[in-house]
Parts: C-alpha cells; sequence; structure tokens
C-alpha cells in the first residue's frame, strides 16, 4: 500500500453493487473486495431491495439502466425506505451526461459516476461518503 492508499483506508467497508450486467458485477466486486471491502450484489432492482434490508450496505452502487425497476425508480425506493433511506447512493451510468446527474440527484443519489470508475475513482468515492461522513 502507498502512503494515499493508507491514508484512504476503506477495508471493512460494506458496498452493495446493483447492475444487471454480471461482468460489471463481477470487475466492480473483485476490486473492491481486493481493496478490502465486503460485497453484495444484486442484479436489477427488485433483488436489490430485500438484499439491502439484510446486508445493511455502507454505500451502493447502483446502475441507471436496468429492465423492469431502473436504476432512477431503485434510488427513489431506497430513499424511501427508513433503513437505507441515509445510505449513499453512487449511480453507475455509461455516460457522464448532465442529464443522467441531474436525474439522479433529483431521485437522492449522493453521486455519479462513469462505469467502471478506476481504483482510484472507487476509493475516493468510499472514502469521502463513508469514512469521512462517518468521522464528521
Amino acid at each position: 500500500m502507498n502512503e494515499q492508499t493508507e491514508e484512504m483506508d476503506i477495508s471493512g467497508v460494506k458496498i452493495a453493487i446493483v447492475d444487471d450486467a454480471k461482468t460489471i458485477r463481477m470487475m466492480m466486486s473483485h476490486t473492491l473486495k481486493g481493496m478490502g471491502c465486503e460485497v453484495e450484489c444484486a442484479e436489477d432492482g427488485y433483488k436489490a431491495l430485500g438484499m439491502l434490508r439484510r446486508f445493511k450496505p455502507d454505500l451502493i452502487f447502483l446502475d441507471i439502466t436496468m429492465p423492469e425497476l431502473d436504476g432512477y425508480q431503485t434510488c427513489t425506493l431506497i430513499r424511501n425506505a427508513e433503513d437505507t433511506r441515509n445510505t449513499p447512493v453512487v449511480m453507475l451510468s455509461s455516460s457522464d451526461g448532465i442529464f443522467d446527474i441531474a436525474k439522479g440527484q433529483a431521485r437522492g443519489a449522493t453521486a455519479h459516476v462513469t462505469k467502471i470508475p478506476p481504483e482510484s475513482v472507487l476509493r475516493q468515492l468510499i472514502f469521502n461518503h463513508t469514512k469521512q461522513r462517518a468521522a464528521a
């Protein structure tokens, strides 16, 4: 670990990944587990809601474009549920369009990132929205 990585230690942080693409779930899960995070995945919004109640993540990565219940709808349900309303939600998108960002924020998203984010971006996002918040 280099000095900056040690300063942003995210080991033990519980992360939920919700994406209908198996490759995205696998790649992100592998990267996050390599950083010491606990990871659970769901392939759609409906399965995510049950998993979130059971797993109680510290942060959620949520794909925007999914069949049936899309990321925006799922984010709204996450924000309306008592046990997840304050959990940071980072929207995953294949683009960094201003429309996607604005719509995500309107639904309660904490941040937006283009998938698949580099390891340094993942670490910074997780640290900023879990560790720093916990210290405040």
